[in-house]
């Protein structure tokens, strides 16, 4: 293993209490947050800090510990019943859950863990409460925040409640640092949360290039999904819920079949993922939608992927669909320009720096599916100007990775421990 660079933390404890690194994203609660938590723990492992992940457990088959790489360990505490507890009932179990983290830490002598990083608000209060305890900084990303969504609700979804907006105040107030993935994102936390600047850091998330990368044989990762070469194909990646739009993929693309009805020899339209959040309730609404469309000929739904098989996805699709109301970055928009596939997406959070517009993608305005339309026409169906998008998305997404996300990661956790010495020495000289 690589020795550690001065001055960086020899062991840091990750708090994701909510979802797992070890879930598979697109379902139920897991999604960009664990791609973030996973991506980067590994690579600051490679850098010789010792990483520790700790998430509740929701299965009795759960060992105390996995390893999830060299040097990530990811620690299962028991915190209310294995099953049935939805992200509305955990905040009756923080108690129990950093009962159960400062066992485990209570085991190791004094000065374990040099950082703490919690990941969403939940992970927050129980961080605020370790960074007291152990004396070290705490570092926190929201990842999403409740009055960004609450300002900006789907049809039908439900806000966020004050429990979560007075927690998130909380954690914001107590951070040491708090990390954001854009610099729309901190002027969020400090107009709407009344966050200190001086401790607000922006770090862009990464993607993998190794994993996400064009297509050597393009046709060829179409025909293993049953796409032709002379198909259209658009596709929908994420969680199945109101707060990720899939419908505006679904009405846009009646739309265009609506104006072209001889598109609809070639068009497929891909929604990968499963029911999450409040698409809980309404596990088979995107079906029915489809269905009263008179779309779903030409829809085709499929279960969450990951890794290569979620790449292969990606380089199947002539444009991915990003349509969320809120989104604090968007790594799906990442993945997908890094295959080379041009995207689609709402002109919201943190979007806009995800996708460069009239470069690797296009950004929509608001969730009409005739704008949708006309944005999926122009980069779906002109195949020259999609080859020039894809080769600005390849270009796009090799500024961002999770190395350097990694690396400024750490660099935070120094500074907020050289800050944190200094307010302690200042402390004992008065």
């Amino acid at each position: 293993m690589v020795r550690s660079h001065p001055g960086r933390p020899r062991r840091v404890a990750v708090i994701s209490l909510h979802t797992s690194p070890l879930a598979q994203p697109g379902t139920g609660d897991a999604g960009g947050m664990n791609v973030y938590v996973v991506e980067t723990a590994r690579r600051m492992a490679q850098r010789g800090v010792e990483v520790e992940i700790f998430t509740r457990a929701t299965s009795s088959d759960l060992p105390p510990v996995a390893e999830l790489a060299d040097g990530v360990l990811v620690r299962h505490v028991i915190a209310g019943p294995y099953g049935g507890l939805g992200k509305e009932d955990l905040p009756s179990q923080l108690c129990a859950f950093t009962a159960g983290v400062l066992r485990d830490e209570a085991r190791h002598e004094p000065g374990w863990y040099d950082a703490v990083h919690s990941h969403y608000w939940l992970s927050g209060q129980v961080g605020w409460l370790l960074r007291d305890r152990w004396g070290v900084p705490l570092v926190h990303t929201a990842h999403t925040l409740a009055k960004v969504k609450n300002a900006s609700l789907a049809d039908g979804d439900r806000p966020e409640p004050l429990s979560r907006v007075v927690g998130e105040e909380q954690v914001v107030a107590e951070a040491d640092r708090l990390v954001t993935s854009t610099q729309a994102e901190a002027d969020d936390l400090v107009t709407a949360y009344g966050a200190d600047p001086d401790r607000v850091r922006t770090i862009a998330p990464g993607v993998d290039l190794r994993t996400f990368t064009p297509a050597p044989d393009r046709d060829a990762a179409r025909a293993a999904l049953g796409i032709r070469p002379e198909d259209t194909a658009m596709a929908f990646v994420g969680r199945i819920q109101p707060l990720k739009a899939p419908d505006v993929l679904l009405r846009a693309a009646a739309t265009m079949l609506a104006r072209r009805p001889e598109l609809r020899e070639r068009l497929v339209v891909l929604v990968v993922g499963g029911p999450s959040g409040t698409g809980l309730a309404e596990p088979e609404s995107l079906v029915a939608l489809a269905r009263e469309l008179g779309i779903d000929d030409v829809v085709r739904f499929l279960p969450p992927r990951r890794g290569d098989e979620l790449a292969q996805v990606y380089r199947a699709a002539d444009v991915v669909a990003v349509p969320s109301y809120s989104e604090s970055f968007g790594l799906v928009a990442l993945e997908a320009q890094a295959c080379g596939t041009p995207v689609v997406a709402a002109a919201v959070g943190g979007l806009p720096t995800a996708v460069a517009h009239g470069r690797s993608g296009l950004l929509v305005d608001g969730h009409d599916p005739e704008h949708w339309a006309d944005a999926l026409e122009r980069v779906g169906l002109d195949r020259a100007g999609r080859q020039r998008f894809s080769a600005g998305a390849v270009e796009h997404a090799a500024m961002f990775s999770w190395d350097r996300t990694a690396d400024a990661l750490l660099a935070t956790y120094a500074e907020a421990s050289r800050a944190k010495d200094r307010d302690r020495t200042r402390g004992m000289a008065v």
